[in-house]
């Protein structure tokens, strides 16, 4: 069922002033990155890095993606990039050790994501354990569980026609723009991804107001953990081997690009399209200081001062939207 074309965006994101919202400071922050490594870069403004550059965050892009209807549902998870390492080494094993063929094998892959993400699920909305808790303990289990398998220093390498198919930049930025629109399409475009906002703002009022909040809560995180596994396919294509420390602090750096792009962190606010500007606003940073020669160690300080400008710039915001409410 669709949601009304008017509910794209948050309440708060509805009523703010002058057309002034997170997500146009944030893509007018991006456009001046943009035109400052176009300016110091060395062939930043070519078609072929643009291509790197999605290409370099179609991993932690597809793992913000998943995040953001779960933390718009005033969820967490922080156990995606223990999942994709999990994902990549049974990925591997599979292919080598089982003898299944490759495509066989990545979409049982797809299978271990929703498993990991159930198990989240499970614990989550029957055991009313918190989310915070949960994932914190399902991230060691998977990564345990992935150093086990590998036994600490295995890896596997994957054919080569493997690497061309879905490896190369050109292969993997549709798979990254397929996605985003699907989850922009749920989230702002149908009664259900609509409802995560009210179970965010208030689960008890959602509750009363007929939502089943426990079954969309447990939907999302199922959502995210084949979305763990999607990226962990991605990942092996792109790297060619899949290894136990794959996706290692893959977790921070989506929920840096989910927060960055004005998804509170408490639930009930958050877009698609912001989180795709945060995405690409850490992703060019990093291609565009290779670029320019800059010390690559500048890339964790700047993020870090654009996710605290972001989050002073939203509460600026939020405030002005209520006394003008």
């Amino acid at each position: 069922m669709l949601a009304p074309a008017l509910s794209h965006a948050d309440p708060i994101q509805q009523r703010r002033g002058f057309g002034v919202t997170h997500e146009r400071v944030l893509a007018v922050l991006l456009a001046a990155e943009v035109l400052l490594f176009c300016l110091i870069g060395h062939e930043f403004a070519t078609g072929k890095n643009a291509l790197n550059i999605i290409g370099l965050g179609v991993e932690i892009g597809l793992l913000a993606l998943a995040l953001t209807p779960v933390i718009v549902a005033g969820g967490i998870d922080l156990s995606v990039g223990s999942l994709l390492g999990l994902s990549a080494i049974l990925f591997g094993k599979m292919w080598r050790d089982g003898g299944l063929p490759i495509g066989v094998a990545a979409a049982l892959s797809l299978g271990v994501g929703a498993l990991g993400g159930g198990l989240n699920a499970l614990l989550i909305t029957r055991l009313r354990i918190p989310a915070l808790i949960v994932t914190l303990g399902s991230m060691s289990l998977f990564r345990g569980l992935a150093e086990a398998i590998a036994r600490g220093v295995d890896n596997f390498t994957v054919p080569e026609h493997f690497q061309r198919i879905l490896g190369e930049a050109t292969a993997q930025v549709p798979v990254l723009a397929a996605a985003a629109a699907v989850a922009w399409l749920f989230l702002h475009r149908t009664a259900a991804g609509r409802s995560l906002y009210a179970i965010g703002f208030s689960p008890e009022g959602a509750r009363h107001a007929g939502i089943p909040v426990e079954r969309r809560v447990a939907w999302v995180y199922v959502v995210s953990g084949v979305a763990s596994s999607l990226a962990a396919v991605m990942y092996v294509a792109h790297w060619s081997q899949a290894k136990a420390d794959a996706g290692m602090g893959y977790e921070l750096a989506a929920i840096t690009a989910v927060v960055l792009g004005g998804t509170s962190i408490f639930g009930g606010r958050g877009t698609v399209h912001g989180t795709l500007l945060g995405l690409f606003a850490i992703v060019v940073l990093q291609n565009g200081l290779i670029l320019a020669d800059l010390p690559k160690e500048l890339a964790g300080l700047l993020t870090g001062g654009l996710l605290l400008a972001s989050i002073a710039v939203n509460q600026i915001l939020s405030k002005l939207a209520k006394k003008g409410a």
